[in-house]
C-alpha cells in the first residue's frame, strides 16, 4: 500500500534523537528552545512557542487572545475538528465560513458578507481561524484589511504550510495575524512525531503561552509576587495545561528542519509530474497560483461529475483496491455529529459540501518515489475507466 503521506526520517535524525536519550535532559532542556529559536529564524518570527500538539497551540493561541464564553470564533468547514475545537474548549460558539471553490481555503467574499452581517446584528467574531488548507496560503492580506476594519483577530491554523510562501512573506512571520500555528504530525512536511508551535510578533502573546503550556507556572522573578524566597520558588500565576514539548521531539524537529526546503522542492516536482499526467483524466487538479508558494502537504484530486459518471466512492474503492492508500480531507466539520446538535445541518455551506462529495487526496510525501508515482498514476487512470 502506497499511504497517501507518511514521514521521511534520515540517519541524521536517528542520530539527534539518540544524542538526546544519552543527554542529561529528556524535557524542559536546552534542545526545545534552540528548536523555537531556529523555526522562528526560520519563519521571520519575533517568537516562537513550542507545544505538544497543534491543537494543544490552537487552544493557548485562542486563551492568550482572550477567547472566553460568549464570545464567537469563526473557522473554515474544510478543515481537521480541532481547528473548530479549539475554541470549544475556551467556552466560546463556533461559527463557519465557506470555501472558495478554487482554492478550497476561506472564501474571501463569504467572509466579508457574513462579517457584514454579523456587524448588523451585533454578533461579530472576536477571532477568525483561516486554515492554509493543503498547504495553500489562504489571502491574508484581505483578511488582515477585514480584521482591522471589524475589529477581530487572526490566528492562522498553517498546520498544513510550514515552508509555504504568501507574496513576498513567509507562512509563520504573522505579518497579517496575531499568531501562527504549525503541526508536526507525521503525515506533514516535517515531523517531531507528535507536536506544534505557535509564532508570533506580539512578546505579550508569547508570555501568555508560554505560561499556559506549563500549568500556568513561573519561575521568571519579573512574573513573581515574591522574589525573596529563593532560587527554587516559583508561582502558578494562572490556569495552565501540561503541553510542553519533549526533548526527543525538539531533537527530531530540529533535524528534520535542515531538510525542510529540499522536501518542499520534492513535493513540488512531484506535483508537476501529478499535473502533466492527469491532465486529461476527469479530474479537477489543485490549483497552483504563481503569487503563493504552496507547502503542498496534500495533493487533493476532485472526480469531476460533468466529465464522468462515477462518483467518488466507487474511484476511491478503486484505488484503494489497487493498493494505493488514497484518503479524504476533509469531512466537513459542521456536518459532525457532534456539531449538528449545535444546530448545524447539511446544507449549510455549499461549497465545502460540493468539495468533499468529490475529493480524493492522493500520495504525496517526500519519500515517494517515481517509480511508485507511476504506478498511482495507473491505477488512477484505471479505476476512472468506466
Amino acid at each position: 500500500m502506497i499511504p497517501y503521506g507518511r514521514q521521511t526520517i534520515v540517519a541524521e535524525d536517528i542520530q539527534a534523537v539518540i544524542e538526546v536519550l544519552r543527554s542529561d535532559f529528556l524535557t524542559q532542556g536546552p534542545v526545545v528552545p534552540r528548536f523555537e529559536t531556529a523555526i522562528g529564524e526560520r519563519c521571520g518570527a519575533a517568537h516562537s512557542v513550542a507545544v505538544n500538539s497543534a491543537t494543544s497551540a490552537l487552544h493557548i493561541a485562542c486563551l492568550a487572545l482572550g477567547v472566553g464564553p460568549g464570545d464567537q470564533v469563526w473557522t473554515s468547514p474544510n478543515t481537521f475538528v480541532a481547528s473548530a475545537n479549539c475554541a470549544r474548549y475556551c467556552g466560546a460558539t463556533v461559527d463557519f465560513v465557506d470555501i472558495d471553490p478554487v482554492t478550497y481555503n476561506m472564501s474571501m467574499s463569504a467572509l466579508g458578507a457574513k462579517l457584514a452581517r454579523a456587524q448588523y446584528a451585533g454578533a461579530l467574531p472576536k477571532v477568525v481561524i483561516p486554515v492554509h488548507f493543503a498547504g495553500l496560503p489562504c489571502d491574508m492580506k484581505s483578511i488582515h484589511d477585514l480584521s482591522r476594519r471589524y475589529g477581530f483577530k487572526v490566528i492562522e491554523d498553517a498546520s498544513h504550510a510550514i515552508g509555504a510562501r504568501y507574496g513576498n512573506t513567509i507562512i509563520g512571520d504573522c505579518q497579517y495575524s496575531d499568531v501562527a500555528v504549525f503541526s508536526f504530525h507525521p503525515v506533514k512536511i516535517i515531523t517531531t512525531a507528535e507536536g506544534g508551535l505557535a509564532t508570533t510578533r506580539s512578546s505579550e502573546l508569547a508570555h501568555k503561552m508560554r505560561l499556559l503550556r506549563a500549568h500556568g507556572i513561573s519561575r521568571d522573578t519579573a512574573d513573581l509576587e515574591r522574589t525573596e524566597e529563593g532560587p527554587w520558588y516559583y508561582e502558578q500565576r494562572c490556569l495552565g495545561f501540561n503541553y510542553r514539548m519533549t526533548e526527543i521531539q525538539g531533537a527530531l524537529g530540529l533535524s528534520q528542519l535542515s531538510h525542510l526546503e529540499g522536501w518542499i522542492a520534492r513535493r513540488h516536482a512531484l506535483a508537476d509530474s501529478y499535473d502533466a499526467a492527469l491532465a486529461d483524466l476527469p479530474l479537477i487538479l489543485p490549483w497552483r497560483p504563481s503569487g503563493s508558494r504552496s507547502a503542498l502537504h496534500l495533493y487533493v484530486v476532485q472526480v469531476d461529475p460533468a466529465r464522468t459518471p462515477l462518483n467518488r466512492r466507487v474511484v476511491f474503492e478503486r484505488l484503494r483496491a489497487a493498493g494505493i492508500g488514497v484518503n479524504v480531507h476533509y469531512i466537513p466539520v459542521h456536518t459532525q455529529p457532534d456539531f449538528r446538535s449545535f444546530g448545524f445541518h447539511a446544507g449549510q455551506f455549499p461549497e465545502s459540501e460540493a468539495y468533499y462529495s468529490r475529493c480524493i487526496s492522493i500520495p504525496m510525501f517526500a519519500g515517494l518515489t517515481d517509480s511508485d508515482q507511476s504506478r498511482v498514476v495507473r491505477a488512477l487512470r484505471e479505476a476512472l475507466s468506466s
